[in-house]
């Protein structure tokens, strides 16, 4: 186990329990607020006595139990920030030590404080201070001495936050999760990291191009589908199955609104299937207005709602016009030279209302392992294979007796996608194999925020901004900068735009967002920047107008 050496000293242990304060008109569930203990404190496996964290996402647990930081820290923030009340527990850390900089902790170090052995665990970013898992339950109080007993081999300058940015170093990864001490739960993140496909190609050109309409089809009396090509004729770059186009519609305000293609992936062009909305201006243009030979601004194909290469039974099941983007995947299936079992599950108002139905039967025909069941809420007629009166319930879904290995993919109306996942897990399916698509804005990621009913994204109170034009693609909302704000993540705050971030400092890269067009600057520079095209919300100020895919 190698011999243990003395390499810092305890200065101060620091607990607090969780409370719920407010924050930029939120309220926030946090346990940051640490105050230094009297005498010994007791370290339990997940805690220490009189210590509680509020984003249990992201903190607590077995291996992030008690978090460390250093009185050189504190002294390096005093002097950068100007401030002379830095106290121990200031920084939301349990154990307050002189010594043991972060370059000197590795992976898998195990290390003994009073009664306790402890082994650090995890990385952050600069001067981050270490979490540690605690393997003996013991007391510890100021004063103590710190002993290490090396066994790690991956330090945590090395891994400079590991498991929160992207563009992890697989040699480090396999480092780490090669170290003896490494619990078989954080062994197993490390793998599944390793395992992790390399990420998505980027869009196939910046910002906004024309392309040419070539066709325009009714397909019921409220949906049209329009037919995409390059005006000079090239074939346009190949989308995968389930992904969207942003256009940016010239009609009044010039809004930008995405939509999904609803055809084969391969072909050197593109269909879109729209739904027309009675106050819509998109909609309204795009299926009354649009006729052969309009030229259209898009953005490249995005997103991740995409069909998995893989050999399990799959699952395909939508509603109204969400049948758009799994019909793109059911052309993908066609193609597969191994084809797989499928099921096609749609519900309708009733046969008339349903968009596309005609060429979803065609493909399905063609395919030696797919069923297709049709639920009309309105009524079915009668004796036909396959079709269902009623709507898609739980009982419904049951009395198929899906296959609970399959991949689901799920789109249509929120209460819809809702309602199935549930019943989809309650019939036996994994969580974790059911992907959805929501139409709008992704919902948010927002660590330690209390839920709350969220209003449908507005532009800010007060006085209109008078910098740049800044819209929320998936939103829908257009709204100028203020020049007063810190960043585009605190206009979309504002807005009720809905949002992904953690650290709000450029380090987690939860906030990173397609850029669809425009320029922007970073106050302050970011860790390490997004590929071009993407965007850290937190950090940013728009340079000039710009178009973000949120």
């Amino acid at each position: 186990m190698g011999q243990a050496v003395t390499l810092a000293t305890l200065i101060s242990v620091n607990v607090g329990l969780p409370k719920e304060v407010r924050w930029r008109d939120e309220t926030v569930r946090t346990g940051i607020w640490k105050a230094p203990v009297d005498g010994p404190a007791m370290v339990h496996r997940l805690n220490i006595d009189g210590d509680g964290q509020g984003d249990l996402a992201g903190h607590g647990g077995e291996q992030r139990a008690v978090l460390v930081y250093q009185t050189q820290a504190l002294a390096h923030w005093a002097e950068h920030l100007g401030r002379h009340d830095l106290e121990p527990g200031c920084f939301g850390e349990n154990l307050t030590v002189d010594g043991l900089p972060d370059s000197a902790v590795r992976i898998g170090d195990r290390y003994r404080i009073g009664e306790a052995d402890l082994p650090a665990l995890l990385v952050a970013h600069h001067r981050p201070g270490f979490y540690m898992r605690v393997l003996t339950e013991g007391r510890i109080r100021a004063g103590d001495r710190i002993l290490r007993t090396r066994t790690g081999t991956v330090s945590v300058a090395d891994t400079d936050a590991l498991l929160y940015l992207p563009g992890r170093d697989r040699a480090t990864l396999r480092l780490a999760a090669d170290t003896p001490a490494l619990s078989p739960g954080w062994r197993g993140s490390f793998l599944d990291m390793l395992a992790e496909p390399d990420p998505p190609p980027r869009p196939a050109w910046p910002g906004f191009r024309q392309l040419r309409v070539t066709d325009v089809r009714l397909e019921t009396p409220t949906v049209t589908s329009l037919r995409l090509a390059s005006p000079d004729g090239t074939p346009l770059p190949p989308a995968r199955p389930g992904q969207f186009l942003t256009l940016r519609v010239p009609t009044a305000g010039s809004p930008v609104r995405s939509y999904s293609l609803s055809a084969a992936p391969g072909i050197g062009t593109y269909r879109i299937s729209v739904k027309h909305e009675p106050d819509g201006l998109a909609s309204g243009y795009l299926t009354t207005a649009v006729r052969p030979g309009a030229m259209l601004d898009a953005a490249a194909p995005r997103g991740d709602f995409t069909l998995d290469d893989d050999t399990t039974p799959v699952l395909l099941l939508s509603a109204g016009i969400g049948v758009t983007p799994v019909l793109a995947m059911l052309h993908s299936l066609i193609e597969s030279p191994n084809p797989r079992e499928v099921w096609w599950i749609h519900g309708a108002h009733s046969p008339d209302e349903q968009p596309l139905a005609a060429e979803a039967h065609t493909l399905l025909a063609a395919l030696p392992r797919a069923r297709e069941h049709i639920f009309y809420s309105t009524g079915a007629p009668d004796q036909v294979p396959g079709v269902h009166a009623g709507r898609l319930t739980q009982d419904a879904l049951a009395a198929l007796r899906l296959p609970v290995d399959a991949e689901a993919y799920l789109c249509g109306p929120d209460s819809f996608m809702t309602d199935v996942r549930a019943a989809l897990i309650a019939v036996g399916l994994a969580a974790g194999n059911i992907r959805t698509e929501r139409f709008g804005a992704l919902p948010p990621v927002n660590p330690g925020v209390v839920e709350r009913a969220r209003p449908a994204p507005h532009p800010p109170t007060g006085t209109p901004g008078t910098g740049p034009l800044v819209t929320f693609a998936r939103s829908g909302l257009s709204v100028p900068f203020e020049p007063g704000l810190h960043s585009v993540l605190d206009l979309a705050d504002a807005c009720d735009v809905p949002t992904r971030w953690s650290c709000r400092a450029g380090v987690c890269h939860t906030c990173i967002t397609g850029l669809l067009s425009g320029e922007i600057d970073y106050s302050p520079d970011p860790l390490d920047p997004p590929p071009t095209g993407q965007v850290l919300l937190c950090c940013a100020r728009p340079r000039t107008d710009v178009v973000l895919d949120i």
